[in-house]
């Protein structure tokens, strides 16, 4: 597996594009804006992007996905708690962010424990609502990709359609229960472990 992250768009919002070597087929994990960052990316590596898949429902981690899809005709992938948020520029937060309102139609709906295909690679939907309540994490193998739950010494904010205790709750019944050496690459900022975080994030103590 390559995993490449790019922190792009209004909030530097880690994009993450995953990709099976034999294959070359790819996955492009919440393209938050500078679409044409990314299509340099796939383009000049020759990966083929099957699907987008997103995270949550924020403007800043969906700013690009216009561009891609229009582009690569790719289905849209997110977790059918957050659909009302892609459809709805007010609620995905897009009006009131220095962008392009975004409205975006998805093709498949998610839910706990759906498995996305790519070449070889299998990627684990894990449901974990607190950020929004669509929030979701992807496993695969030792690597989690945690959106905006979960980041290196915090948890993601719960004032935008989410809830405080739901976040908490994710994290500590969903996503603790894996080995510590389990890689953590967040929605922000750098990657982490669930090692560290279990004996450093203040918010899990």
């Amino acid at each position: 597996m390559l995993l490449k992250r790019m922190s792009l768009g209004v909030y530097g919002a880690n994009c993450y594009i995953v990709t099976c070597e034999d294959s070359k087929e790819s996955i492009v994990v919440d393209p938050g804006g500078e679409a044409e960052d990314i299509i340099k990316v796939l383009e000049e590596n020759e990966f083929k992007i099957k699907y987008i898949v997103l995270t949550h429902g924020h403007g800043d981690h969906i700013a690009g996905v216009p561009k891609l899809k229009e582009v690569y005709g790719c289905p849209i992938l997110i977790h059918k708690n957050d659909e009302e948020l892609l459809l709805d520029p007010s609620k995905n937060l897009s009006a009131s962010m220095p962008i392009e309102e975004v409205i975006i139609n998805p093709d498949k709906l998610l839910e706990d424990g759906d498995i996305i295909e790519f070449g070889k690679i299998k990627v684990e939907v894990i449901h974990t609502p607190g950020h929004t309540q669509g929030c979701i994490c992807l496993k695969i193998d030792k690597d989690i990709l945690t959106g905006d739950t979960l980041f290196k010494g915090s948890v993601g904010r719960t004032d935008l359609y989410g809830s405080s205790n739901d976040i908490i709750n994710s994290i500590k019944t969903k996503l603790l229960k894996y080995e510590g050496n389990t890689l953590i690459h967040p929605g922000h900022g750098i990657s982490t472990t669930i090692g560290e975080e279990k004996l450093t994030n203040p918010f899990l103590r």
